[in-house]
């Protein structure tokens, strides 16, 4: 039989799992957002207006950069490039501080 022993994670460890799990939180936020949109969500309930609110600062300077003419398409991708952009820098910090 063999006996496993579990180690005791580095706080580098720990700290790299804590900002890939903000990195994805950040980008779950902005697709919500995406799908809300792309349902036809009403915009004057108040959890579509809290999401919003969370949406908006998060997609920094990503609404706006790319003017597709449809407005559900320009969401999906710029709000989608907001939610890449997030799992990217969230992947980079991770890995620079496991290091």
């Amino acid at each position: 039989m063999t006996t496993r022993r579990w180690a005791a994670s580095s706080g580098r460890g720990t700290a790299a799992r804590v900002i890939t799990g903000i990195g994805a939180l950040f980008a779950l936020i902005e697709v919500v957002y995406i799908l809300m949109i792309l349902f036809g969500a009403n915009q004057a309930n108040s959890f579509f207006v809290f999401v919003k609110s969370l949406a908006a600062p998060l997609a920094l300077f990503f609404p706006g950069l790319f003017d597709l003419g449809n407005y559900n398409l320009s969401v999906i991708v710029n709000y989608g490039l907001a939610a890449v952009f997030w799992i990217v820098v969230a992947g980079f910090l991770a890995r620079v501080i496991s290091r």
